[in-house]
């Protein structure tokens, strides 16, 4: 086991403090496409997922994922070093979740935006503006999905 830098329940409390709603990058997007004039509803319990936006004018839902917690392919992930069993299922559920919740919503006739973190942030980041350009050309279009990655992941594929 490699050492932790913080007690057990420092780091404990350091990781149920973590939300799941309202993160720095939701709270950036949000704002640019409400200054846009984008009207949406927040996390609605009543759609798989409970995605981040809901665009029901545009039948378009956008969820924002943080690179660490659905396991992306980019310079914000690294598998932690204790509990490596633990992190890799847990990873490997979330984004199992997450495919089975796009699928669900694609077939019930909703558009699938993903808006990864290291879009927003970090060293790869493309910029809120070219983010908020790419959705809102997204929400205007017939495009059924849109993945917004940073440079470096779209630089890989």
């Amino acid at each position: 086991m490699c050492a932790d830098r913080v007690t057990t329940a420092v780091r404990s409390r350091i990781m149920a403090s973590i939300g799941s709603k309202d993160t720095k990058p939701e709270l950036k997007l949000r704002s640019l496409l409400h200054r846009q004039g984008f009207r949406f509803r927040l996390h609605r319990k009543d759609l798989p997922g409970k995605p981040d936006l809901v665009f029901p004018r545009y039948r378009a839902v956008i969820f924002v994922h943080g690179c660490f917690w659905h396991g992306h392919d980019c310079h914000l992930f690294s598998m932690p070093k204790s509990r490596k069993e633990f992190w890799r299922q847990k990873i490997d559920r979330n984004r199992e979740r997450d495919e089975v919740q796009r699928e669900t919503l694609t077939n019930l006739g909703w558009r699938v935006a993903t808006v990864w973190e290291c879009a927003l942030m970090g060293r790869s980041r493309l910029g809120i503006d070219k983010v908020g350009e790419c959705c809102v050309a997204w929400l205007q279009s017939d495009e059924a999905a849109l993945e917004l990655r940073g440079r470096e992941a779209e630089e890989a594929l």
